[in-house]
């Protein structure tokens, strides 16, 4: 493999705050996920219209399958290949998908097979496009600029999520799948052009060398076994969301059924949240933390304390727990995002990134049919209680290692690992 580490500067980035390619990449990403909300919503909607609840939950995840089973092998292609043309070429499959689903439901009425598909492709799209996508901060900004950027750029992918959802929910009522479907294309076909046209990387980052893609695979493992930093960074990311994502997916509705809150109240925990994580994460631009890794792990013990809250008290307490949730999980995020970044040698970047979402892609229905069993056979709050303990102790682990505790990826401490 290469051994070369460091990025090569291509170009003289400004300053962060005066970085208009930067900030105009941030708005372009959060209008697209906007569109990505829309069009999550018309899928699940149009799939509860046309099949059973139960097939209508296979049809939403059925793009996570092909995702995991592809995923390592986009994490091959983007440490090969350029960021940009991964990017380009992808977004152009998925405007493919939503227009060739469009005509087919405009000819006739959508079905679960149309659906399903649809999903699938989408998956096998998110495979390849995200560890690239998960370049593109390194090869834009400085390394000291990047909690500035992740700090920008997840807040205004929540907000454009936010936006999304609660427009997706009135375009899906007023103009169906087909006009949902054609909303999310059009936020794509702007990501395409605005990366062919305007997007270009300010630091080149060095390419793995040509080799078949299981021996490619086989050397990012081996990475982790030769470089303990970012084994440790890559297994806490892996495992962030296995805790909270069943206490707050179904989580929520279980507190709310059982106490008889409505479904109203569900609307508003999520809410909180997502406030939340918008606040936390802005809140990392103005109050940046020295030792990022260790502020950002230090964080997420707090959240486990937020994930017991939820399975306790009246509704307001859940509401408090939401927020401690959402605060936590956008500032932490923002941090070790940003950690990653610097810190993981660009040589391995996209297959490290691949590693950490196949975290999720694997574990998570373990996780949320865990959760639903110890729902069902215990008082409510001790799956609640559990997963908070588990998340608090899992952050433990990179913070009993000193490196973690002192890395400062601002003051030239963060050479790749």
């Amino acid at each position: 493999m290469m051994t070369t580490t460091e990025s090569r500067m291509l170009r003289e980035p400004p300053l962060f705050a005066r970085d208009r390619l930067a900030h105009t990449w941030i708005l372009v990403k959060a209008f697209s996920d906007a569109g990505d909300a829309v069009w999550t919503i018309a899928l699940a909607w149009t799939a509860v219209q046309v099949s059973s609840p139960a097939v209508a939950g296979v049809i939403v995840a059925a793009g996570t399958i092909p995702r995991a089973v592809i995923l390592l092998f986009g994490g091959v292609l983007a440490d090969r290949a350029s960021a940009r043309h991964v990017m380009i070429w992808f977004n152009v499959i998925r405007v493919a998908v939503l227009a060739a689903a469009s005509v087919w439901v405009l000819s006739t009425p959508p079905t679960t097979l149309v659906l399903m598909l649809a999903a699938i492709a989408f998956g096998v799209c998110d495979a390849f496009y995200e560890p690239s996508a998960g370049t593109i901060a390194r090869q834009l900004v400085r390394s000291d600029d990047l909690p500035s950027y992740s700090a920008a750029s997840q807040t205004a992918s929540r907000l454009g999520t936010m936006g999304g959802a609660a427009i997706g929910g009135v375009l899906v009522a007023h103009v169906g799948f087909v006009g949902s479907a054609s909303a999310n294309a059009l936020t794509f076909a702007l990501v395409v052009g605005f990366i062919a046209i305007w997007l270009r990387p300010r630091f080149a980052l060095p390419r793995a060398d040509r080799e078949s893609p299981l021996r490619s695979i086989g050397h990012g493992f081996q990475r982790l076994k030769d470089a303990p930093l970012t084994r440790t960074l890559v297994i806490a990311l892996s495992g962030l969301n296995l805790a909270v994502g069943p206490a707050t997916g179904i989580g929520f509705a279980l507190r709310a059924d059982d106490q008889g809150w409505g479904a109203g109240a569900v609307g508003v925990f999520e809410a909180l949240l997502g406030l939340g994580a918008a606040i936390g994460a802005a809140s990392v631009a103005r109050w940046r933390p020295r030792r990022e890794a260790r502020a950002g792990f230090v964080a997420l013990i707090v959240q486990g304390a937020g994930i017991v809250l939820l399975g306790i008290g009246p509704a307001w307490l859940v509401g408090a727990g939401s927020v401690v949730i959402g605060l936590t999980a956008g500032y932490a995020s923002v941090l070790l995002s940003a950690t990653f970044a610097a810190t993981v040698d660009t040589s391995y970047l996209g297959r490290m990134s691949s590693l950490t979402r196949l975290g999720d892609d694997c574990f998570m229905p373990l996780a949320m049919a865990g959760f639903g069993a110890l729902a069902s056979v215990t008082a409510l709050w001790v799956p609640f209680a559990l997963y908070g303990a588990a998340m608090a102790a899992l952050m433990l682990v990179p913070l009993s290692n000193p490196a973690f505790r002192t890395l400062s990826i601002g003051t030239g401490d963060s050479s790749p690992q």
